[in-house]
């Protein structure tokens, strides 16, 4: 066994790899970029080396970085975790060459399965079915565009290389191809180094199931059942349940056959995930593709089975043999996964920014996280914040269990989607284990939004909340004057004219301070408002009209972020005058402008100062948490501005172009 191990990743899954090796006494290095000095996975390691600045290329991509540290530390081993360099050759030749124990499977099984094009190629000989579609060397547009053409329209238009959604685009009209093509080739040479696409038939109502295996280096390969996985955006996962429902013998049988085949074919030897695509009505079984390395979603395999998945991969990688045969691995109960990212659910799963303001965690539910209150969330890496998992003796249960802990679940500073996952555990579609790879759009065909809430209600809780603040005595002399009031109880404003915004939304509050609290009025309603903070100074109790109840809430000098019911945001509180001030100030300020739809990095700006453009002209290209985006004129015009250059940080709302309309 390894005495000292360096984690070559960051967040949930380097918290979670060091929990497993201290649980084994094994030391952990830690790695970590300029942006993540202060995160949590670098404070629970034994120790830490920085590695490079902010963006992934120029840290955790960088094998010889990821090896000097492991040098420099003593690392006997190197967990890649996933993504980043779980999947690249370099790395193993690198830890190869300096005697390094690389956990993971070997060199050749990676380099099979991690080119989707020959791992399709492998998968037909050894028996194993997959979607009809086009995976040839011919690579050029023409070609892609004939052969989806051929294929029959919708087709999936997919990368060779990577995995996790990125350089994957379903079309359905010929006109979007020639688009898709060229789009999901960039993504896919920018996040993998490789362009190389294959075209895919789309199955109509596809489910996404997958199957566990893991091999050791003494030929032994074993499964440990399935997962569905059908939840998705953007061909991302967001909920994952063990064991599979609503599956058929035959069907489940099949899919561990088929795993099975396919890892006996590349003498499979360490834990890998076989996906594949089964058909709703038919249930018929595709081979998708094959994942060399743990997967986010490997917590609910651990409930459901009761084996650390971790440490099958450390003691396989040390040379020890599986640590159960295929009989004494046993499926018991049911297990769903919530991933929690850090997204706008009601604007499309935009990505979101900042610092997390307040972070509770739900008692009785496993989280594995990588933040805590105070974590910064950069644009510079993936959304995902934790993965909260629920375990029950059948799967309604589990599913009861996981949504009641995300509605009991705190997180403000950067918006989430955990108010969008409690709502789709509550979906009649997921109730009734009908979910497909269709069950956002289907659910909500118009996007998701929250419950329509009481806006009053959570503007007067708000008002109320920041405006006790004032009860606190301010440092210096001014701390020591008696306080009388005239107007009001002595320590608090009597009538305040406030502005409250979110959501780029203002509204007008007339708040007066009585001794039991506050009366807020707009319009004509008035309501009764009393607040009190908890220990803590984050939970608070409100009396609103006779009615208590609890909220969050975390103040500062220009408004506070709220959690109050279906509402979790920030709301911007300002004096109505100093509001009607701006309002003057931006009043008349004419022109279009192209602004960042998210927070990120600028790849591209395709105009200059004084060029014409044309309405939906592509003017610029944003990347944010591994993910492209085409940003388009919003009108013909001229260009009078170009405020920043490509490579340049941009947060979400900042001007990029400024267009005068002609």
């Amino acid at each position: 066994m390894f005495d000292t191990l360096l984690i070559a990743n960051r967040g949930e899954i380097a918290c979670r790899i060091i929990r497993t090796c201290h649980k084994l006494g094994i030391r952990t290095v830690a790695v970590y970029s300029d942006a993540d000095r202060d995160a949590l996975h670098v404070r629970l390691a034994d120790m830490a080396v920085r590695i490079g600045p902010a963006p992934a290329r120029e840290s955790y991509l960088l094998a010889d970085r990821i090896i000097e540290a492991a040098l420099a530390t003593g690392a006997q081993a190197i967990h890649p975790g996933y993504g980043f360099l779980s999947e690249r050759l370099d790395l193993i030749a690198a830890c190869e060459a300096n005697g390094i124990a690389f956990i993971g499977p070997s060199a050749g099984a990676i380099e099979a399965m991690g080119d989707k094009i020959r791992s399709k190629q492998i998968a037909r000989e050894a028996g194993v079915p997959g979607v009809p579609g086009y995976d040839g060397a011919d690579q050029s547009p023409d070609t892609l565009k004939r052969e989806a053409l051929r294929i029959g329209l919708p087709v999936m238009v997919k990368a060779s290389a990577g995995g996790g959604g990125k350089g994957i685009r379903k079309v359905e009209a010929e006109a979007d191809l020639d688009s898709a093509i060229s789009t999901a080739s960039r993504e896919a040479k920018a996040a993998f180094g490789d362009g190389r696409l294959l075209i895919e038939k789309f199955v109509t109502r596809p489910r996404h199931v997958e199957v566990q295996v893991a091999g050791d280096r003494h030929g032994t390969i074993v499964h440990l059942f399935e997962r569905d996985c059908s939840v998705q955006r953007s061909n991302q996962k967001l909920l994952e349940e063990a064991p599979a429902p609503n599956l058929k013998p035959e069907a489940r049988a099949a899919l561990h056959e088929h795993a099975l085949k396919l890892s006996r074919a590349i003498a499979y030897d360490n834990l890998g995930t076989v996906e594949f695509l089964v058909d709703a009505a038919t249930q018929e079984v595709f081979f998708l593709e094959m994942n060399t390395r743990l997967q986010v979603e490997h917590p609910v395999t651990e409930a459901i089975t009761g084996l650390d998945l971790v440490e099958w991969q450390i003691r396989i990688a040390a040379g020890e043999t599986l640590p159960r045969r295929q009989e004494e691995i046993a499926c018991t109960g049911h297990a769903i996964e919530a991933r929690l990212t850090a997204e706008r659910a009601d604007e499309g799963f935009r990505p979101d920014t900042g610092t997390i303001a307040l972070w509770r965690e739900p008692e009785g539910l496993r989280v594995d996280s990588g933040v805590e209150t105070g974590s910064a969330v950069s644009p510079f890496y993936d959304s995902m914040l934790a993965k909260v998992i629920a375990y029950g003796p059948d799967r309604e249960a589990a599913r009861r269990r996981l949504a009641d802990g995300l509605d009991r679940m705190a997180v403000l500073g950067p918006a989430t989607i955990r108010p969008f996952l409690v709502d789709a555990l509550r979906q009649p579609a997921f109730v009734r284990s009908e979910a497909t790879t269709l069950f956002i759009g289907e659910s909500w065909p118009d996007g998701w939004q929250p419950v329509v809430f009481d806006a009053l209600e959570r503007d007067a809780v708000a008002a109320a909340i920041w405006l006790s603040g004032f009860e606190e005595a301010p440092a210096g002399p001014w701390g020591s004057l008696t306080r009388f009031r005239l107007l009001a109880p002595a320590g608090k404003p009597g009538t305040s004219h406030l502005a409250l915004t979110s959501s780029g939304e203002m509204r007008r509050l007339v708040v007066e301070s009585h001794e039991t609290g506050f009366r807020v009025s707009s319009g004509d309603r008035t309501l009764e408002v009393a607040v009190e903070a908890a220990a803590g100074g984050a939970s608070w109790s409100v009396l609103l009209d006779g009615r208590r109840r609890s909220v969050d809430a975390v103040r500062d000098a220009t408004g506070l972020f709220l959690r109050d019911g279906s509402f979790e945001g920030r709301i911007e509180i300002t004096l109505a005058v100093a509001a009607e001030a701006a309002a003057r100030q931006a009043k008349g300020q004419g022109g279009d402008s192209v602004r960042a739809t998210m927070p990120g990095t600028v790849v591209a700006i395709h105009v200059s100062e004084g060029e014409s453009v044309a309405a939906e002209q592509v003017v610029a290209v944003l990347e944010s948490m591994k993910l492209f985006m085409d940003l388009k004129s919003p009108a013909a015009g001229t260009v009078t501005r170009v405020a920043v250059k490509p490579g340049a940080t941009a947060a979400a709302g900042e001007l990029l172009i400024a267009i005068e309309p002609g």
